[in-house]
């Protein structure tokens, strides 16, 4: 039975302060309690699903945030992507609309990626909403950012319950596509919390709307730095200590950069198959035993390879 430390953030969705609660079980399917969301702001419409939750901008016509939970339990594919691209009735104000993308030279750009909602029907459906797209250059969709999607559900694999935020950075007098005016963004970012005992470990990511072969490494930022660019307060609700401690620094060598191995929907990959993740066996410059967690079958992390 997995446990967390000040924050319990169950594998399907629910969080909440307490210490040793066991997790909700995977036929739940709960989405996230409201308090772990980003701070409310006057002018963005929350949006609830059941995969994620949104922060709609009506200015920009998409989300400024999407969040949402990634875990062991989620990377098991159930559904297939359905290209079901359509409004969200959700949206009070609407949304885009596909005409709006159509010959803009914009890939339509998950920000909740499709594949980290393959756990059931109902969430793949969800995830082709326009709420949760944005105009995205194909260089960078099915590039870098596709990178980054499969280190997080990698990281998912080897982490288990991870909290993330993602969007778009929204300023006033970007560029915009199509008849509902939607934004072009300049830059896209994700934060993610891995609330564990064992971990307590916190990262961001900024990234450009451009093609790019950098190392993912390149891109990485505070949690704290995304926040004052983007004006929007991630994990408010988190005990002070523990929101400063995730913010404010980020441990590079805390997290396993070695690249995606194998697809999730690979029924010889460990995490289908169910293969252990284990604690590597080897030990720090302090003589403490190394928390990074591995699937090497020589039971090292690549730091102690």
């Amino acid at each position: 039975m997995r446990r967390f430390y000040h924050v319990l953030i169950g594998p399907l969705g629910t969080c909440l302060f307490l210490l040793s609660s066991p997790s909700p079980s995977a036929a739940q399917g709960q989405s996230l309690n409201p308090k772990y969301l980003p701070a409310p702001k006057a002018d963005v419409q929350v949006v609830h699903h059941k995969g994620y939750s949104l922060g709609y901008a009506e200015e920009h016509e998409q989300a400024s945030w999407v969040a949402y939970l990634m875990s062991r339990a989620r990377l098991i594919k159930v559904a297939q992507r359905n290209d079901d691209f359509r409004p969200d009735p959700s949206v009070n104000t609407g949304t885009a609309v596909t005409a709006d993308y159509q010959a803009s030279g914009y890939d339509r750009g998950h920000l909740a990626p499709a594949a980290d909602m393959a756990w059931s029907v109902a969430t793949m459906s969800e995830s082709f909403f326009y709420s949760n797209m944005s105009p995205q250059l194909p260089g960078f969709n099915r590039g870098v950012w596709k990178r980054l999607e499969d280190l997080f559900r990698d990281w998912a694999g080897l982490y288990d319950s991870l909290l993330v935020v993602t969007g778009p950075v929204l300023s006033p007098q970007l560029p915009t596509i199509g008849l509902n005016r939607v934004s072009v963004p300049e830059f896209y970012y994700k934060v993610m919390v891995d609330t564990a005992s064992a971990r307590r470990q916190g990262i961001g990511f900024l990234l450009p709307n451009a093609s790019s072969q950098l190392p993912l490494s390149a891109f990485v930022v505070t949690i704290d730095s995304v926040e004052r660019l983007t004006g929007l307060d991630f994990f408010h609700s988190f005990p002070d200590k523990l929101e400063k401690l995730l913010e404010h620094d980020v441990c590079m060598s805390c997290w396993d950069w070695t690249p995606a191995r194998i697809a999730a929907d690979d029924p010889a990959n460990s995490r289908s198959a169910g293969v252990a993740v284990s604690q590597c066996r080897g030990t720090t410059k302090s003589g403490n035993r190394c928390r990074n967690s591995t699937r090497s079958a020589s039971g090292y992390c690549h730091l102690h390879d």
